[in-house]
């Protein structure tokens, strides 16, 4: 009985803070406090439910649950969805969603199946494209992809699709091109991740000194970022430090 009345007093402060910084009525007090359990369940299901399944966090949290437990969901969903409708729409859907669970080949096949008449050459389908030839190791495909893209839409402009482009000629073996598209993103690209991949080309291809240049410019920068902007890019940072050499690491 001990364990049950702290437990119970537990609950009703909980409902009592949630009740005044929520600015519900003050005879909500009576019904937590003179009910118990009861009136615990009574203000739980009657108002912290309803508000926790509008919250667009708590709904972020069931989706995250629901796709541990069922990773196939939203793509039968979505599958399902395209079969009564064959739309773009439905299709780059589907794609993005196989692209999550790592059916890469698939994604492929769903987004060269959208770059047809007036889609054609839409930038974000054809990038999408390039993403998964790029993840299933066809490098001279999302290259070529990539070159189509800048050509049929000039004005376009994407950092990642940069980056990617920069990683495919790096993957087929041309540093030279790879290291001029890096340095291009060096002054552009909005993460780290661009600038510390050029300092690793750099320091494959036995350029040392300004490899650690790079690196230094990287951490200098991130002392003086935000919290939120470190943590996003803690594995670049990371990189940035390890490859510097021991008397030039900073803290």
């Amino acid at each position: 009985m001990h364990l049950l009345f702290i437990l119970s007093v537990i609950l009703q402060f909980i409902c009592l803070v949630h009740m005044v910084r929520s600015g519900r009525p003050y005879w909500w007090l009576w019904v937590i406090m003179l009910g118990s359990y009861l009136g615990v369940a009574v203000y739980f299901f009657t108002q912290t439910l309803p508000e926790l399944q509008r919250s667009p966090a708590t709904r972020r949290v069931v989706r995250n649950v629901q796709k541990t437990i069922n990773p196939e969901r939203d793509r039968k969903r979505i599958a399902a969805e395209l079969e009564v409708a064959d739309t773009v729409t439905n299709r780059a859907r589907l794609a993005e969603e196989s692209m999550t669970l790592g059916d890469f080949v698939g994604a492929a096949q769903l987004y060269e199946g959208c770059l047809r008449g007036h889609h054609q050459t839409a930038p974000d389908l054809m990038s999408g494209l390039a993403r998964a030839q790029f993840a299933t190791s066809d490098f001279s495909a999302a290259k070529a992809t990539l070159e189509a893209l800048i050509a049929a839409n000039p004005g376009f402009r994407s950092p990642e699709g940069h980056l990617l482009f920069a990683r495919s000629l790096e993957a087929l073996g041309d540093s030279t091109g790879a290291l001029t598209e890096y340095a291009a993103l060096a002054e552009s690209f909005p993460g780290e991740e661009g600038r510390v991949r050029y300092a690793l080309l750099l320091k494959r291809t036995g350029q040392l000194n300004e490899a650690h240049a790079v690196c230094k410019r990287v951490l200098q920068r991130v002392k003086v970022a935000p919290q939120y902007y470190q943590r996003e890019n803690s594995e670049w940072i990371e990189q940035a430090r390890a490859n510097l050499p021991t008397d030039e690491k900073q803290s």
